[in-house]
């Protein structure tokens, strides 16, 4: 019978709490300490999470010097895909605020993605994504956003600034003409469509399965430029 094993805990910055790293049998699951909002993620399902990538990067695929940045590490999936869809020259940065999580994605996780952090293409910075966005204006063809359960934050308040007006004004400004924004959540939020709309975005709805074709669906959010 298979259970959950704890290997490691990763604190969060700034927020007092802490992610949890745990074996269930071929697999592995995250959550946030003490078992609020459940798992966060998981290496069986992560259907949505490849899409939140495959969606922009086939699409821009095409350009010269590709760059993308991407919100979140998780278990590296999105990350995976990026990769996956982009060519030789093109370059994946990825902002991950828990340290731990990095070296998750470094030891036991890597395998279940493909060690993508190995591509040197990818490369992942220990930084808030929100950072990032402020300074480099104009520098990405792609971004694409999965740093908490939604436009809610739940396992750190200060995301929710990320999916505020003017959190979506500051990925405007770091795209590059055509440039193109995804936004992962864990349900449908028409409050954040009509934020997208006026930071400057055509944006649409896709709901996409979490693993496989049945089962539960998550949000991504399409948008591009106006």
């Amino acid at each position: 019978m298979k259970r959950f094993v704890l290997l490691d805990t990763a604190p969060i910055p700034n927020n007092g709490g802490a992610l949890c790293l745990f074996e269930y049998g071929e697999d592995f699951v995250i959550k946030l300490e003490g078992g609020k909002g459940g798992q966060l993620m998981n290496t069986r399902m992560h259907g949505s999470e490849d899409a939140l990538a495959a969606i922009p990067c086939k699409r821009i695929a095409a350009r010269a010097g590709a760059r993308v940045l991407i919100g979140g590490l998780g278990m590296g999936f999105t990350l995976a895909s990026a990769l996956q869809h982009l060519g030789a020259d093109a370059e994946v940065q990825v902002a991950e605020l828990v340290p731990g999580v990095i070296e998750w994605n470094r030891g036991p996780l890597g395998a279940k993605a493909g060690n993508p952090l190995q591509d040197p293409r990818a490369r992942v910075l220990n930084e808030d994504v929100a950072k990032i966005l402020q300074a480099e204006p104009r520098s990405f063809d792609a971004i694409m956003l999965d740093v908490d359960n939604g436009p809610e934050g739940l396992t750190h308040s200060t995301n929710n600034w990320l999916y505020s007006l003017d959190g979506l004004s500051a990925c405007a400004r770091a795209l590059r003409p055509r440039g193109m924004l995804t936004v992962w959540s864990a349900s449908a939020d028409r409050q954040f469509s009509n934020r997208l709309a006026k930071a400057g975005f055509k944006a649409e709805e896709v709901q996409v399965f979490a693993h496989g074709n049945r089962g539960a669906r998550h949000t991504i959010w399409v948008c591009e430029l106006k």
